[in-house]
């Protein structure tokens, strides 16, 4: 008879953040490498998707890099998630900066990839290397548009924002106290959350929610010849941006779902020997 196999441990945990952290990167920058740098070569322009299918490509990597790695580690893929969970959740203190850095490594080696498999395409639409492409791999105010007068302060309100609505939505979608998605459906919801996200919150930053999938990216593009990248459009120094304003988000998405709803949720205690479930209704 076969031995049982031994619990994955720590190491398990952060090799399915990783792996599932990847999935995200190689689907979400691999969209916008399609669009952008593909699209520009097509004939007319932007023959290869558009905003639309950027949102849903990184609401789909979402969803499968959590489908990949839920069963380890929970699938956080966001140190934000992590952070907040730690937070709210009990998740043990001692475990958010090995996450973190799991999740970090797993975007920066997804950006690796893309940035080789499209690099003749990324060449031919952007020589040098510019703002132009640069948000294939990483975030920028406006998304790298001067004519929209968004700088630093006002992307980090946008992500801020942004990361409080998707923590708020993951607290309660996967509150068992609450009404949390059926027969697995957890990491399809998370996906379509992110899709909202990126079609009503996308506009002043990119909506990177998510400081590993910006920061990993961001260290590929640099190292591979953005040299531009720790910057904006208008030379100001932005990387911290999509760092600091989703670690703060998501932190105040969490407590306020807790302090509206989680603390108001009837506690779990087990039903009498011999007695069905009361009806909550």
């Amino acid at each position: 008879m076969a031995e049982p196999r031994a619990r994955s441990g720590l190491i398990g945990e952060l090799s399915a953040e990783f792996l599932g952290t990847m999935i995200l990167i190689l689907f979400g920058c691999g969209v916008v490498a399609q669009v952008a740098a593909g699209g520009a070569l097509t004939d007319p322009p932007g023959g290869l998707g558009d905003h639309d299918s950027i949102a849903w490509a990184w609401g789909l990597g979402v969803t499968l890099g959590v489908y990949v790695a839920a069963r380890l580690s929970g699938a956080h893929l966001n140190p934000a998630v992590t952070v907040s969970l730690a937070a709210f959740r009990g998740f043990p203190w001692r475990k958010v900066a090995p996450y973190a850095l799991a999740q970090t490594a797993g975007a920066f080696v997804a950006a690796l990839l893309v940035r080789w498999n499209y690099s003749e395409a990324l060449a031919k639409a952007d020589p040098g290397h510019t703002v132009k492409t640069q948000t294939v791999f990483s975030t920028l105010p406006a998304n790298g548009n001067p004519a929209l007068p968004v700088h630093e302060w006002g992307a980090f309100r946008d992500q801020v924002i942004g990361t409080a609505i998707l923590l708020l939505l993951i607290m309660a979608v996967t509150d068992m106290l609450n009404t949390a998605p059926g027969a697995n459906l957890g990491p399809f919801i998370t996906g379509l959350i992110v899709v909202a996200i990126g079609m009503a919150w996308g506009t002043n930053a990119g909506y990177a929610i998510n400081p590993a999938r910006d920061f990993g990216p961001r260290l590929a593009s640099f190292i591979t010849g953005y040299n531009g990248a720790w910057r904006d459009q208008y030379g100001n120094l932005y990387f911290w941006v999509p760092i600091l304003g989703p670690l703060i988000g998501g932190l105040l998405g969490a407590g306020i779902y807790k302090a509206f709803v989680g603390r108001f949720l009837p506690t779990a205690e087990p039903e009498p020997p011999g007695r069905a479930p009361a009806s909550k209704a």
